[in-house]
């Protein structure tokens, strides 16, 4: 690696001071399971990284409020949230996913906000967010915003996040009574491996018919998306010819990328198949019931 400049500030504000939006080589860094690798390889070559590592309080801190909001803290890892009865109550689809979620080294030292500040297509979390209807804050020298994640991730390793901003918390909103949600995720080697793809799904059942259908997909994709079609199908009805439906509709919808772990023909197929067996496995959960 070449050589760069480490700063590892005590505070939020010394950390947020540290960074240079004008300089795209100055970085913050969190657990570094990317950045590094990216070091490494030399696809990356800092002049200057900020590290996180020093800083605590309540970007480590997990809590619900009065209302049912789950907050995570930015830097809390994901081996915590793995652990966290907290998570497993609120969102319980996220502390499922979590068990697969690379390794335990890895998910010991990964943050929630870096895993979301990288932009990777490939991650686990970011479709099943989108499906909880989350909102990360944003800190900046001039103050804070809240951004969707829907508006977070914009491009292949592209996020809407400034220069001289960074991730300080998660939001996702308390459930709606009835919710069922599932992840689904295809690798092409062992079942902790990056996914080829991966779907999630939320919906409520009512009356015999779908509210709130909501269907995501990534790693298949150039970033995190939402599948409208898909959607939009899942309000027609309930039964397992709906969700067959919904499976087509999502592999008509999605423009799929090629990779080393499949075609993109390939993973077009794949989201017909895991959305389908997604949305069967969130119907058969005991969630929501």
């Amino acid at each position: 690696m070449s050589p760069f400049e480490l700063l590892e500030p005590a505070s939020l504000d010394e950390a947020l001071a540290a960074l240079d939006p004008s300089d795209p080589q100055v970085r913050p860094i969190a657990g570094g399971t990317a950045l590094v690798l990216m070091m490494k390889s030399r696809v990356f070559r800092p002049q200057r990284l900020v590290s996180l590592r020093r800083l605590n309080g309540d970007l480590r801190r997990v809590r619900v409020d009065d209302d049912g909001t789950l907050r995570i803290g930015a830097l809390a890892s994901l081996s915590e949230l793995e652990r966290s009865p907290l998570v497993a109550k609120a969102a319980p689809v996220v502390a499922q996913a979590l068990r697969t979620l690379s390794n335990v080294r890895i998910r010991n030292v990964a943050t929630l906000g870096g895993h979301l500040a990288h932009g990777d297509p490939h991650m686990d979390l970011p479709p099943i967010l989108l499906t909880l209807g989350t909102r990360v804050r944003a800190s900046s020298p001039t103050g804070e915003r809240w951004i969707d994640l829907a508006d977070l991730i914009v491009g292949y390793y592209e996020t809407s996040l400034r220069g001289d901003e960074l991730i300080t918390e998660i939001a996702i909103p308390p459930l709606a009574a009835g919710t069922r949600a599932h992840y689904a995720k295809h690798t092409a080697l062992s079942a902790d491996d990056w996914p080829a793809v991966g779907v999630a799904v939320a919906f409520r059942r009512e009356n015999g018919g779908l509210r709130d259908a909501r269907v995501a997909v990534s790693a298949a994709t150039e970033r995190p998306i939402r599948l409208s079609a898909a959607e939009a199908v899942l309000t027609e009805g309930g039964g397992p010819e709906t969700f067959a439906h919904a499976a087509d509709a999502a592999a008509d919808e999605v423009q799929t990328l090629g990779d080393l772990r499949g075609s993109a023909a390939y993973k077009r197929e794949m989201v017909r198949v895991h959305v389908r067996r997604a949305l069967h496995a969130a119907d058969a959960s005991t969630e929501g019931r």
